[in-house]
């Protein structure tokens, strides 16, 4: 059975349409998900460079045309999506942190749906730190905050932002399997070809 990992940031709009088909994609190809949060604004940074400061460096990463597609990828699933740019304020960090502390807890695909839903469902217009504190505990994780704020967690993120530079993971959704790169929501149909020719050689 194939293990995929998958490396997410919840702010970002392809991770929260590519999180929307994983059930399906277990279903389909019986592989396994390893859900990996990261700071994807970070992640950018400590790579040295992104295609989002400034002036767009092609039509694929102007706002307009990024809404636009993320409407029309949400359509097709059939999930809802609320544009953020200009509606919602969210910390990518404490994103982050509350996805890493849910999966120190075994809550972390629950917990990570529920923030998804957050930013992106047009049910708040601010996702702070006791915003997902919030969204955690109505995932029946009471007391949550200590485990956000705990040492150990900040470490857990760490470990993950270090072991998705070394897997050459450049932005997300990003997804690995043996080594094996697709990054992007639209990259779900190379995986599940990928996952169905491993499972025929087994």
């Amino acid at each position: 059975m194939a293990e995929v990992l998958f490396y997410y940031s919840i702010g970002s709009r392809y991770s929260y349409l590519a999180a929307s088909q994983l059930h399906e994609l277990v279903d389909e190809t019986g592989a396994t998900v390893d859900w990996l949060p990261l700071n994807s604004m970070r992640l950018l940074s400590e790579r040295g460079g992104g295609p989002f400061r400034g002036d767009p460096i092609s039509g694929q990463y102007d706002w307009s045309y990024r809404t636009r597609d993320a409407e029309r990828w949400a359509e097709l699933y059939g999930i809802p999506f609320v544009e953020t740019r200009g509606r919602v304020e969210f910390d990518a960090e404490a994103l982050a942190l509350t996805a890493t502390a849910a999966k120190r807890l075994g809550k972390v695909e629950a917990v990570s749906r529920a923030l998804f839903a957050a930013v992106f469902d047009g049910s708040t217009s601010l996702v702070d730190a006791n915003e997902c504190v919030r969204r955690a505990e109505s995932c029946g994780l009471s007391g949550f905050r200590a485990e956000l704020e705990h040492p150990a967690t900040r470490k857990q993120l760490e470990h993950a932002m270090k072991a998705a530079h070394r897997a050459g993971v450049f932005g997300v959704p990003a997804f690995v399997v043996a080594g094996e790169l697709f990054w992007g929501n639209d990259r779900l149909v190379l995986l599940k070809r990928h996952l169905e020719r491993l499972a025929k050689r087994t």
